[in-house]
């Protein structure tokens, strides 16, 4: 148990309240239990850094929607339509995919059993943690809290924050950033106990999108630390060093540097994922045999092993399904000490022992930056950020502020005003009709209506093209407007 936590002073929270997922109402203690700063892994890593020549570190990103599409427009996980209409597409991919959830859980327990040392981060969305809620989904709840609360195995995992409802972040309105971080943490919390939570450190942001605007960006870093968070994963193409360069050492931790309009500035640390293809880099362990190739390197005056680090969907794919499960096994039997695994706050931890901090890190800042600022200099103001961007956009057409993901040719933007119009919108309604009263967020009705403003940011309503996913979008957005203002 963390020292700071009394856990005979929070109250033992409901996963669901009214078949709703609990994601409101005890945001105070939620503040209370992430925001300390004790070492997580560092009392019980078995790992002795100075005989590590290089690391590598994986992380398996889990998720499915939540849609319109029970009986009368009911809101289910796409799982569990998947299961209802395995004719449909893949949809005969829902009992693997279950499995998938679910087979870490055994694999872990099973290679410690062996003497092995595996390491592991998981990120789960709260739609899917919700959906597996709803379907009865128990038994992999189940599994999951083994590895997540049973001492003998948190050495070995660790859990990623990140947005509730899978909202990618650059066109994620801004007063939601915070409410999706939060939400995350207070389901949960609901769901494997204010011990595990505490022990969140890391932040994968959904489909690897980092904002590249600067005040978006600083309202992001700005919740993160707000919600206690540490570090967090940043694709390699998505950030730039401050003059405006590619990153020449991408296998150490960087300084996250987040400069708003106004010139205020924070900073956080990122872990680099490297490019490539996702599925298959993690799939075939790739990271691991990279790991092999690279040896210490120095930041300050501190020795360290360098991070690869990867993450990658943990279910999709026959990559996943079929070759993931042997490539992982392997990979802890012929490990040597030389090249280990670890998570990323147990590396973080370790080099901070070492005599590595953060100011020690290189620097970083979202791609694109550089370009503003070289056009604002010292006269920060909104104004001047606003009239840099335009400048910026007249002389290069490819220049945008939409923030940059794991891959380039997609947008969650361009083409999709039929979804973000509308979002905006009930993001409006939802704060003018909850910011203006003194709304107490245990109600069912803040509930229901914070998870339909959740809901609609949901990057899939955007990631499959006009049609069905748009349509889903457009009901939840007609069943926010009503929940909000019958209730409000």
């Amino acid at each position: 148990m963390i020292s700071s936590i009394k856990s005979t002073q929070l109250p033992l929270l409901a996963e669901t309240i009214d078949g709703l997922p609990n994601i409101s109402g005890w945001e105070n203690e939620v503040a209370a239990v992430v925001q300390h700063q004790e070492p997580i892994f560092l009392p019980t890593t078995n790992i002795r850094l100075e005989e590590v020549q290089a690391a590598f570190a994986i992380a398996l990103h889990m998720h499915q929607p939540t849609i319109p599409a029970g009986v009368d427009g009911k809101l289910i996980s796409n799982l569990q339509y998947m299961f209802e209409h395995p004719q449909e597409g893949d949809n005969h991919n829902a009992g693997p995919f279950s499995y998938c959830y679910s087979r870490m859980a055994d694999f872990i327990p099973e290679l410690v059993s062996q003497g092995r040392n595996p390491r592991v981060m998981l990120d789960y969305s709260g739609n899917l943690l919700w959906g597996l809620q709803q379907m009865g989904g128990g038994d992999i709840l189940e599994n999951l809290k083994r590895i997540t609360c049973d001492r003998a195995y948190q050495p070995y995992v660790e859990w990623l924050g990140t947005m509730w409802s899978h909202s990618v972040v650059p066109s994620t309105p801004i007063p939601d950033i915070k409410l999706h971080i939060q939400a995350w943490q207070h389901h949960f919390a609901a769901i494997f106990g204010w011990e595990a939570l505490a022990r969140v450190k890391g932040f994968s942001p959904p489909e690897m999108h980092l904002p590249n605007h600067p005040d978006t960006l600083y309202q992001f870093i700005k919740a993160l630390l707000e919600c206690g968070y540490r570090w967090l994963i940043v694709q390699e193409h998505t950030v730039e060093t401050l003059t405006g360069e590619p990153l020449q050492f991408k296998h150490l931790p960087h300084r996250l540097i987040a400069r708003n309009s106004n010139g205020e500035t924070l900073s956080i640390t990122a872990l680099i994922k490297t490019q490539g293809s996702d599925t298959k880099l993690v799939g075939q362990m790739q990271p691991y045999y990279e790991a092999k190739t690279l040896s210490r390197q120095s930041l300050g005056s501190v020795s360290i092993p360098p991070l690869v680090t990867q993450i990658a969907d943990g279910e999709n794919g026959g990559v996943m399904m079929n070759e993931f499960p042997s490539a992982f096994k392997k990979v802890w039997y012929e490990q040597e000490s030389s090249v280990v695994g670890l998570t990323g706050t147990e590396y973080l931890e370790l080099i901070a022992a070492a005599g590595c901090q953060p100011e020690n890190y290189p620097t970083c800042q979202a791609a694109g930056q550089h370009q503003i600022w070289q056009r604002v200099q010292d006269n920060l103001n909104p104004d001047n950020v606003a009239n840099a961007i335009d400048e910026i956009k007249r002389a290069n057409p490819n220049f945008h502020i939409d923030g940059a993901s794991w891959t380039n040719h997609i947008s969650w933007v361009a083409g999709y005003e039929n979804v973000l119009s509308p979002m905006n919108q009930l993001s409006a309604l939802f704060h003018e009709k909850v910011d203006s009263t003194d709304v107490d967020t245990k109600q069912p009705q803040y509930r229901q209506a914070l998870l339909h403003n959740l809901l609609l940011q949901t990057s899939c309503f955007r990631y499959w093209g006009q049609g069905t996913w748009t349509d889903y979008a457009r009901t939840i957005y007609n069943q926010g407007t009503s929940v909000i203002n019958t209730n409000f």
